[in-house]
């Protein structure tokens, strides 16, 4: 039996905010980062056409979170909630021009796809994702759209452990991959302020929304899910990546 479920089974007590907060955080041992393709990725032993499949299946994922937040927000009765969550939407579809700090998470994220190789036109139009990551997004989306909006809020807490994956990339891509341009990572290096602002957002929400044992404990299977999420999308480009070498 694992801590969190003995904690179910035989406690009464809630744990407080900074105990919630804790077992939240230990979570983070599920991580995707820990993945062996993640790691293979960030020790650059993946070829050039094993970093595209990546990069375009995880385009899927960009263009699913705005829609993701998007169906959040609309289960959301509250203004103060909304005027903040929001800017997650901002943050990905972008706003304006399109440049700088206006240009959005999917748009960074193609330009990305221009420095592996992988044209706009080819890359919009989803033609390299796999069943199993279209599956494991839509299925994301789908939580979102159909549960209640703070669940939705909890399940984006996996941004707590987002900002050391991006710090790895930035760190050991410039020399395991010189022949992807500098300014392809800019995607990497613009999400890791935004998840430390959206994680004060929504461990807030979380730590005071889901406060009896019971609440609790589906806090941390809701955070489970979206780590399987993750971990079945690199699961699924694994597979892909194997089947193109065979």
């Amino acid at each position: 039996m694992t801590a969190d479920h003995l904690h179910t089974a035989v406690s009464a007590t809630p744990w407080n905010h900074a105990e919630f907060e804790a077992q939240l955080r230990a979570k983070g041992a599920g991580y995707h980062i820990h993945h062996p393709f993640n790691v293979r990725l960030n020790s650059g032993q993946c070829t050039p056409d094993e970093v595209r499949t990546w990069v375009a299946n995880r385009f899927y994922y960009q263009v699913c979170i705005p829609r993701k937040d998007a169906a959040v927000m609309a289960n959301m009765p509250d203004r103060e909630h909304r005027r903040l969550w929001v800017q997650r939407i901002l943050d990905h579809d972008g706003d304006g021009d399109f440049e700088g700090h206006s240009a959005g998470g999917i748009e960074t994220w193609t330009r990305l796809g221009e420095a592996v190789g992988i044209d706009r036109e080819d890359l919009w139009s989803l033609r390299r994702v796999v069943p199993a990551v279209r599956f494991a997004c839509d299925a994301y989306v789908n939580f979102a759209r159909q549960s209640p909006w703070q669940e939705g809020v909890c399940s984006s807490l996996t941004e707590m452990f987002a900002p050391q994956i991006h710090k790895d990339r930035l760190a050991t891509w410039p020399t395991h991959y010189p022949w992807i341009a500098p300014e392809g990572l800019a995607y990497f290096r613009s999400r890791i302020p935004l998840a430390s602002r959206d994680v004060e957002h929504g461990l807030r929400v979380t730590l005071d929304h889901f406060t009896t044992v019971a609440q609790q404990q589906r806090a941390l299977d809701i955070l489970q899910f979206k780590l399987d999420i993750l971990w079945s999308m690199l699961d699924g480009i694994e597979k892909a990546c194997a089947a193109q070498a065979a």
